[in-house]
């Protein structure tokens, strides 16, 4: 008797391909051997496996939407504006996404968290570059912040690129003067390395387009679009700040910050500012 294996003839399972020794595979296109393989726990705890594939997801979230709102900026700019709302849409949604992967977060205990966190070392979410870039691109600019990442010489520059470019806001503000309403000069010409800060002339601006919104319905929707977004990404700061409160308390964050209390001052950044003063004015 042959001791040989046998193979069907045609292997296959309701027409699916199941070879892939000639061919691309699932994993081979999504790179799912490096992917799966990218979690390196650092202490024995089953626990550690959670905290380190939230916050890699979490990245590659923050990775999409700076594709998306790199993209944004620049259709903003050349007055192409329906993609522009197609990939904004988009980047709120994926920050449903983050606020709610605080849900999985959330079910690691003070005890579970206090298992793994001497083994973090000062590694700590606060030095996400793409976080900080993600800031930046929405007008929240800190070139202190640059600091952090002096010893990444490839992130510090894309820091550093985001710092002197206009922000998605200041594309929009610039769209507002080219569509004739009286931007302040100084506005138009402000310190793009500066946080965004609230001008008269822009909130005059939106609020002309929103009492007349069949008038200017593409930048009252742009204006809705970035009011979305803004909501989205108050929502994940605020699950952030609770989330770290039920597992730490009030403890410092392993970056060295003051924890919660220093989340809770984020709270109160406010991207968009004309955007949400002109609401009381109508």
């Amino acid at each position: 008797m042959s001791t040989e294996p046998t193979t069907p003839a045609s292997a296959s399972w309701h027409g699916a391909q199941m070879d892939f020794s000639q061919s691309m595979s699932y994993g081979d296109y999504l790179g799912l051997n490096q992917i799966l393989h990218a979690q390196h726990p650092r202490s024995p705890n089953h626990n550690e496996m959670l905290f380190i594939i939230q916050h890699q997801t979490s990245e590659l979230w923050l990775k999409l939407m700076l594709h998306e709102m790199h993209a944004v900026r620049e259709h903003i700019r050349t007055g192409e504006l329906e993609p522009a709302f197609k990939m904004l849409a988009r980047v709120a949604r994926i920050m449903d996404q983050l606020v709610h992967a605080w849900d999985v977060l959330a079910t690691m205990t003070p005890p579970e968290y206090s298992a793994i966190r001497p083994h973090l070392g000062a590694s700590s979410g606060f030095q996400s570059h793409q976080y900080r870039q993600l800031e930046f691109i929405l007008g929240n600019k800190n070139a202190n912040m640059l600091a952090v990442h002096t010893s990444a010489p490839e992130a510090h520059a894309l820091l550093e690129a985001e710092l002197r470019a206009p922000s998605v806001y200041d594309e929009s503000i610039m769209l507002l003067a080219r569509s004739g309403f009286p931007i302040a000069p100084a506005r138009l010409e402000a310190d793009w390395t500066r946080p965004t800060q609230a001008d008269e002339s822009v909130k005059a601006a939106w609020l002309a387009v929103y009492q007349d919104p069949e008038r200017h319905w593409a930048l009252y929707e742009l204006a809705e679009k970035l009011v979305d977004l803004e909501t989205a990404f108050r929502y994940w700061r605020f699950r952030h700040v609770t989330t770290v409160e039920r597992i730490i308390g009030f403890k410092t964050g392993t970056g060295g910050t003051a924890g919660v209390s220093y989340l809770r001052k984020m709270l109160d950044v406010v991207l968009f500012p004309e955007l949400f003063a002109l609401r009381t004015a109508l």
